[in-house]
């Protein structure tokens, strides 16, 4: 089992402390991602696979607006997770545990739309790496589908590489959740520990280690067009409401 792997593993049962209401978050989300299918010229019969599903937060959201969503991870603690979240919100939903590098291997149908959301892409920690799973996505889009993701704004990141996120402070009835990041880093890598401060019944202290490969935009949109994709456009947090730039590329 790889870092990642491990990663979301021991994440999963913990994942949703990272936001102050996970089940309002993932309503406002799907709303933002429907915006930009319907911008984009698709409607609810669109089939989305949602190829970095963690614990469900943008499928279960889409699900739950109408589309027809399949979603696949590499990790079996958050899909298990993601299973009984959509199990509580009664939406029907098929859970696979797939590699976006390999994507063929699990499906052997296309859809119209592929989503790969919250920085997933840049645990690619090569670039040999992150073109295979731009290959492997884009070959499950069917023509004139559209891939959605969205990635930390490194452009900027890599300018100061500053050794740590802004802490997220969420003030509940039972106390406080605190949840920031520590990066270290060498080159474009960085090694990141996710620390989730629980002080709402009793004080709980978790750390997560992981490592990203930060990804500017210019890399991953020549990517894109030299695997098939003719149109490539970037949002930005002040355009979309979400909080991290997101690209948007048609087959």
């Amino acid at each position: 089992m790889d870092i990642t792997q491990t990663f979301y593993d021991n994440l999963a049962s913990q994942y949703d402390k990272l936001f102050l209401d996970w089940q309002v978050t993932i309503q406002e989300q799907a709303v933002i991602l429907d915006r930009l299918f319907v911008d984009n010229g698709f409607d609810k019969s669109a089939h989305i696979l949602d190829c970095a599903c963690g614990i469900g937060t943008q499928a279960i959201g889409l699900a739950l607006q109408g589309y027809n969503t399949t979603a696949s991870d590499i990790s079996d603690g958050e899909l298990s997770e993601a299973r009984e979240r959509a199990a509580k919100n009664n939406v029907q939903l098929q859970f696979v545990n797939a590699d976006f590098c390999a994507l063929s291997e699990t499906f052997s149908e296309q859809f119209d739309i592929v989503i790969c959301m919250d920085n997933a892409l840049p645990h690619m920690l090569t670039k040999s790496a992150l073109e295979a799973a731009i290959k492997s996505i884009t070959n499950q889009i069917t023509d004139g589908g559209m891939f959605v993701a969205s990635i930390r704004d490194y452009d900027t990141l890599l300018m100061d590489k500053p050794p740590y996120s802004p802490p997220y402070i969420h003030k509940t009835d039972k106390g406080q959740r605190v949840s920031f990041q520590t990066w270290t880093w060498d080159g474009d890598h960085y090694k990141l520990i996710q620390y989730i401060i629980d002080d709402e019944n009793t004080l709980e202290i978790s750390k997560f280690e992981c490592e990203y490969r930060a990804t500017r935009r210019e890399e991953l949109t020549n990517l894109l067009v030299s695997n098939g994709c003719s149109k490539v456009v970037w949002k930005f947090p002040e355009e979309t409401g979400f909080y991290q730039p997101i690209v948007i590329a048609r087959k």
